[in-house]
């Protein structure tokens, strides 16, 4: 069998499960370490054997219900690629919504940011952010130390590993300072209605990304809290701008206006639902410019400490 035939073998049988043919050609050019132009020039190489093992092993993992994204160990946003780790979510489309918004609170990127990413995961959010501002730095929390081992491989991969930090704690309860921009995307599912969530999500991406709690917005309370009478919060004029669910962004909103973060602008994504909140207060909720510190010491991106990654 050759490398185009296998292809369609593969591709044949995972629409068989209503599985996207993309699925298959991921597969194959993952498993072969070949381009597309290797497989236009090359389709009709036979397959060896140990190739074909390889292949063969994939394809029943995705039949399985494992995405695709897991058996490759990487995922592409932002157009940049993110190596996975099992505590990581496999990085949505959806979320380059947030990516955006943010985007759009500073139209001069060259303007020297302080970023903060809660619930960091694989670094996505982070990693496109310093992408795109070329003079801001960043901090990536989570609640892993082996999540943000991976977040800190992806920041060093797309070289702006130099000008971000990885903290281990909860929140922002390692942290103190101000922040120009504070974004994130946390577990905002309602605990109830895991049991139905797909299986490639149910049984593969980590229950504590996922689990929001009774009604899913546990995570949002906790970090308006932290943000609004913690020792770490927003820079006079900053922002703070959260991914929520489909059916949410009017809840998050009433929670950060209660707390006094004014009104929460929503931005949809390209399904047209309602899936960024954002909200940029008055400057007598946080003002100061003083340093972002971890802990008893000042951490500048690249700097350790027993906290940080």
């Amino acid at each position: 069998m050759s490398r185009t035939e296998a292809l369609r073998v593969m591709t044949d049988r995972l629409a068989a499960q209503r599985i996207a043919a993309s699925d298959a050609r991921f597969l194959l050019l993952d498993v072969l370490r070949l381009t597309s132009t290797d497989l236009v020039l090359r389709g009709r190489t036979p397959l060896g054997t140990d190739d074909a093992a390889k292949l063969s092993a994939a394809l029943d993992r995705r039949l399985g219900g494992e995405p695709v994204a897991r058996i490759v160990g990487a995922w592409e946003f932002w157009g940049l690629s993110f190596g996975l780790a099992p505590e990581t979510l496999v990085p949505r489309a959806d979320t380059e919504t947030l990516v955006e918004t943010a985007l759009v609170l500073h139209p001069d990127r060259r303007t020297p940011l302080r970023l903060l990413d809660l619930g960091t995961g694989s670094g996505c959010i982070l990693v496109a952010l310093l992408n795109e501002l070329p003079n801001s730095t960043a901090i990536g929390v989570d609640r892993s130390k082996a999540t943000l081992l991976q977040a800190r491989a992806n920041a060093q991969a797309h070289g702006v590993g130099a000008r971000a930090a990885f903290v281990v704690a909860d929140w922002t309860a390692a942290l103190a300072g101000s922040f120009d921009l504070v974004v994130s995307n946390p577990p905002y599912i309602p605990s109830a209605t895991i049991p139905d969530l797909d299986v490639e999500v149910r049984e593969h991406d980590p229950a504590v990304a996922l689990d929001g709690g009774a009604d899913g917005l546990d995570a949002y309370r906790s970090i308006i809290a932290a943000l609004t009478d913690g020792p770490a919060g927003l820079a006079a004029g900053g922002a703070l701008v959260f991914e929520v669910g489909y059916d949410q962004a009017d809840a998050v909103a009433t929670l950060g206006r209660e707390a006094g973060l004014g009104i929460g602008r929503i931005t949809h994504d390209l399904a047209g639902h309602a899936r960024v909140v954002t909200f940029t207060p008055d400057e007598t909720v946080r003002t100061g410019r003083e340093g972002v510190k971890i802990g008893k010491t000042e951490v500048s991106p690249g700097e350790r400490t027993k906290n940080a990654c």
